[in-house]
């Protein structure tokens, strides 16, 4: 969540300091006059501050940092009305300076610890708040605050002290039961993170923490119940990500109709969300709904030209359903075209040019497709498709002395390749070299029995798909 508690100072009377520099300056007035004065602009100023009208605010506090320069409380609440404008810079040196005028106020320095967390100055930060505690260590922000700056700068296990003793203090604090949730999921101590999050759903049902719960159930391996808690925080909360998540939960194992008429209520609901209409292409192909599934994958591919992630897919797809051939081939000049250094893109164009012609088309451009092969390659190098892909466009045209090269190093990168060493075997054969060809072949069909070929790879591809897309999206705010 990484949210920092701000720490309201107490806004009721000016500090003891003001109140002697009022009885000064004013020495031909009565006191209480001068300081009653000063008082009322005060409160005028925490007013405005509460009532949003930071301007205002900061106005009247600058006319009073004038007559009373060394007030903790002005500095103060002058920082903090800087820092709800976004002007950390400026906030800071009013913050810094009430911290010199209160060194023993914790809120002070957590205040400042979180200006300085905006400035980027994540060290001067922990050591403020590590002072703050200090000088209360059973303060709950100050616990919070400390744990959420190491969260923030990746240091997870340092944080966990923090956020339990913030949650030992105050087991009812939502956002820092949360937090603690997520960092015993990175941590890897999904007991722990399952527990406090039910302990935490029974204080608050959203669906968040259900969401958050299926995520622990996954990743123990409790497909069923991580589907369950999905699907409740689906129904809690339609949003693009719940429905994603829950749709994404199904695909990932298989079951396949659901995941379908989930995936295609949410495309209807999010018909501009990329990732939706990836995961409604993926669902349609592994269902074997080839046409829908192209279709569905070019919307993708229309919403976000650059995105790397839809294009996998559908070539895949455009493989089992040739019949929507121009659009695809649009789409794949278009990738190719906007990205013209990434090999990948000259790969999937070049492809979608040849699949489903082949040489039986006449108007068919094989010098074109083996160039662009090669530019892939060239952009590419650890590219095993592009080199397995060069290899047939030679045995296609009975070059087999200039395929075998293109497998052997298709199989360097990539030994896992079972159409490789299938094609390998029988460019082996036309060369006359027998034994490498039923080498080969062996390997071929070993491979095949273990199941390392196309399945494999499509679910290793869809999950990678998945948890990117899950990675993708913003963190909870």
């Amino acid at each position: 969540m990484l949210k920092f508690k701000i720490v309201m100072p107490r806004l009721t009377l000016l500090c003891s300091a003001l109140l002697l520099v009022a009885a000064g300056m004013y020495a031909q007035e009565a006191v209480p006059s001068a300081t009653e004065r000063l008082e009322r602009q005060f409160q005028a100023a925490v007013a405005q501050y509460e009532s949003g009208h930071l301007l205002e605010a900061a106005a009247a506090l600058e006319a009073l940092i004038r007559e009373a320069p060394e007030s903790f409380e002005v500095h103060e609440l002058l920082g903090l009305v800087y820092s709800a404008q976004s002007q950390d810079a400026k906030a800071s040196t009013h913050l810094e300076k009430a911290v010199r005028l209160k060194p023993d106020s914790a809120s002070a320095r957590m205040n400042l610890a979180i200006n300085l967390v905006q400035l980027g100055k994540l060290q001067p930060a922990e050591a403020e708040f590590k002072k703050a505690l200090e000088l209360e260590p059973q303060n709950y922000d100050a616990n919070h605050n400390l744990g959420e700056l190491y969260v923030r700068a990746g240091k997870v296990p340092a944080a966990m002290p923090y956020l339990e003793q913030a949650q030992r203090i105050n087991p009812a604090a939502y956002d820092n039961g949360y937090d603690l949730a997520l960092a015993y999921i990175v941590t890897k101590r999904l007991a722990d993170a399952r527990q406090l999050l039910l302990t935490l759903l029974n204080q608050k049902d959203s669906a968040e923490l259900h969401n958050l719960l299926a995520d622990v159930e996954e990743k123990d391996g409790k497909f069923v119940a991580a589907a369950n808690q999905y699907e409740i925080a689906a129904h809690l909360d339609p949003s693009e990500g719940n429905l994603f998540d829950w749709g994404s939960e199904l695909l990932l194992h298989r079951t396949l109709d659901p995941a379908i008429t989930i995936f295609e209520k949410a495309a209807e609901r999010y018909p501009n969300s990329p990732r939706m209409a990836i995961g409604l292409g993926i669902a349609y192909y592994s269902r074997g709904n080839y046409d829908d599934a192209v279709k569905s994958l070019l919307h993708a591919a229309d919403l976000t030209p650059a995105d790397p992630r839809v294009y996998p897919f559908l070539s895949r797809a455009y493989d089992s359903s040739p019949s929507q051939a121009e659009d695809v081939i649009a789409r794949f000049r278009r990738f190719a075209e906007k990205q013209p250094n990434n090999g990948r893109a000259q790969y999937y164009y070049a492809m979608s040019l040849w699949k489903g012609k082949r040489a039986q088309d006449s108007s068919l451009d094989l010098a074109q497709i083996s160039a662009l092969l090669k530019k892939a390659i060239a952009l590419d190098p650890s590219l095993a498709e592009a080199h397995l892909q060069l290899g047939n466009l030679h045995s296609d045209q009975q070059k087999y002395a200039d395929a075998i090269p293109e497998y052997q190093r298709a199989l360097e990168l990539n030994s896992d390749l079972a159409d490789a060493h299938y094609r390998l075997g029988q460019a082996y054969v036309h060369t006359g070299e027998k034994d490498k060809a039923q080498e080969q072949l062996q390997v071929y069909q070993k491979l095949r029995e273990q199941h390392l070929a196309d399945l494999d790879k499509q679910r290793a591809e869809v999950r990678q798909f998945v948890y990117a897309a899950k990675d993708s999206q913003p963190a909870r705010q």
